[in-house]
């Protein structure tokens, strides 16, 4: 790892964690308020669920626009800018006295909230190699779902004393804090590894990185899996509460339950990494994510804990994947990783607000329309994947990130 003055390996580990919860921090923490923000504002359920759509789409545009300038500056002056970004955007959302106002705040905090992820990402491959980062990968994913466990419960004993606007005054705290400790943080990335051509040109990257078949494929099919999580998180809190009746406070722990059982994807993934080769985890994953959509069309609106049980084995597989997909996409990537790194995280954000938008829509039925958004989602990605398998999008560029 590069030499950090005042940060010791193990606080880099915690410091990129942190970096990592940002935007489950940042959706989840106001789960529980948004059935009262439709009230407060009296907007629609879908115009409240803009809040989230809008994030994620501008967070996934925000990324692919960093990317590229944190492999010419430098990852800290990218870091500094994104963490004092979101931190306005995060003090101004708590002031927003317009659900219009709202949602141009969630705009700028999104806008920090890329470049902060995009750097995070791009810190893993800077700082560590090999086996190391497969464990600093699930480490991260597995710390990281602290935060969409623990978000909505905060989130409901905040509104026991406070109204929405509490959330996203805890989010300005936080995001003060990131900015301390990124002045703090030093450069990882030298100056002869540096991008040195122009602003503009520094762009052209993505379209190289756009241009290589097998990685975007492989980045796509992955990516896919995104939107059905992302629709249940849009999507869980009018299930919870409208259909089945609980209160907000009740509905955070249904909701910290099924995140909780997100911690157990990237110990999985460790375990089965082990025992399995690529294709094997890949098929296990396309698996249970096909069961968990039957139970959920089947038995999810029997009853609150039904549809519970019937979604969490999509959220286990699903968090079995993202350090799994990460480490394959980060070993296919062996020059511009800032920009690489941009891209292995727009993609996914990208299907992941097409899902919160899918959520939301006017199903009659959410669960319904979760459990069809499972299937539909998993079947491409296997149809993809069959694409891929049969050598499509060429070959992969090292054994170790093969999917065939």
């Amino acid at each position: 790892m590069r030499r950090q003055k005042y940060l010791t390996i193990s606080a880099m580990i915690a410091y990129i964690t942190f970096i990592n919860m940002f935007i489950p921090l940042s959706t989840d923490l106001y789960l529980p308020a948004l059935p009262e923000m439709g009230n407060y504002f009296s907007a629609s359920e879908f115009l409240v669920g803009l809040t989230l759509t809008v994030f994620f789409f501008v967070f996934a545009v925000s990324m692919v626009l960093f990317g590229p300038l944190a492999d010419k500056f430098g990852r800290r002056p990218i870091l500094i800018l994104g963490a004092a970004i979101y931190t306005a955007a995060s003090f101004a959302c708590a002031e927003s006295s317009s659900i219009y106002f709202l949602l141009t705040g969630r705009f700028f905090q999104a806008v920090g909230s890329g470049a902060v992820i995009t750097v995070a990402t791009a810190l893993i491959k800077d700082c560590f190699r090999g086996q190391v980062m497969r464990k600093i990968l699930a480490i991260t994913q597995a710390l990281g779902v602290i935060a969409p466990m623990v978000a909505p419960l905060i989130g409901g004993i905040l509104l026991t004393f406070t109204d929405w606007r509490g959330s996203f005054y805890l989010l300005t705290i936080l995001g003060a804090i990131n900015l301390i400790v990124a002045f703090l943080f030093c450069e990882t990335l030298p100056e002869n590894r540096r991008y040195h051509g122009g602003i503009l040109n520094s762009l052209t990257l993505l379209i190289d990185v756009g241009r290589k078949k097998y990685f975007m494929s492989s980045l796509i099919m992955f990516s896919i899996l995104a939107a059905p999580y992302m629709a249940y998180l849009s999507a869980s809190s009018f299930i919870y509460v409208e259909f089945f009746g609980l209160t907000a406070q009740e509905y955070s722990y249904f909701f910290a339950v099924n995140s909780a059982a997100s911690i157990l994807g990237p110990i999985l993934y460790l375990k089965l990494k082990d025992l399995m080769t690529n294709v094997g985890l890949l098929r296990l994953t396309f698996f249970v994510a096909m069961i968990s959509g039957i139970l959920v069309l089947s038995v999810g609106k029997t009853a609150a804990i039904m549809f519970l049980l019937a979604f969490v084995p999509f959220t286990v597989i699903e968090s079995v994947a993202r350090p799994f997909a990460m480490e394959i996409l980060l070993l296919e990537a062996k020059e511009n990783v800032g920009t690489a790194s941009s891209m292995i995280n727009f993609v996914p954000t990208l299907f992941g607000s097409l899902g919160m938008m899918l959520g939301t829509l006017p199903w009659g039925n959410f669960i319904i329309g979760l459990g069809l958004i499972i299937m539909i989602s998993t079947f491409l990605s296997i149809v993809l994947w069959i694409m891929i398998k049969r050598g499509k999008f060429g070959a992969a560029r090292q054994s170790a990130s093969d999917l065939t």
